[in-house]
């Protein structure tokens, strides 16, 4: 396997044990301070509405359902996460992955909340960072949150595709 090849896989392993931590937290949260985790069955819906030639809702939550948003959400979210992580390896190249450290992804994380607060909610109708929904700050937070344990979730899983090979050894 090359080396392109090689960093490619690896970026979408990180990907999805990133966005697995990212949906852990959500269940943590959920199950120790009764906070509702991201409904991402809404990304299936927005989506789905699009080849009807809508993008921006007033309210996404007070439209029709569509058949199968949730897989497709479901689906989305992890496409998402992995692109987001190759994004990342790019930017930090082989040596992070053969070295990781949690600064850059941590910080790579956290920049990632940039995309729901600013184009995610304003096209399901929640304004801008939130702006319209019942507490705008929660919502931020959890927002931060989430993505910040996305973050998190870059580090240990390079930490662990970094201590793969010596399982095998």
């Amino acid at each position: 396997m090359n080396s392109m090849t090689l960093t490619l896989v690896s970026a979408v392993f990180i990907g999805l044990g990133a966005t697995l931590t990212f949906d852990l937290w959500g269940l943590c949260l959920k199950h120790a301070f009764k906070i509702a985790p991201s409904n991402i069955c809404l990304v299936g819906r927005w989506l789905l509405y699009m080849p009807d030639g809508i993008f921006f809702h007033t309210n996404i939550l007070s439209i029709p359902r569509k058949s199968a948003e949730c897989a497709v959400g479901w689906i989305t979210h992890y496409l998402i996460g992995i692109t987001f992580a190759i994004i990342f390896v790019a930017m930090v190249s082989n040596s992070w992955l053969q070295s990781p450290t949690p600064i850059p992804a941590i910080v790579f994380g956290i920049v990632t909340v940039l995309a729901p607060l600013f184009i995610m909610q304003p096209s399901f109708g929640f304004g801008l960072a939130a702006s319209k929904m019942s507490n705008p700050t929660q919502a931020r937070l959890r927002s931060l949150m989430n993505h910040a344990a996305f973050g998190m979730g870059l580090y240990i899983f390079g930490l662990l595709l970094n201590g793969l090979p010596q399982l095998f050894s």
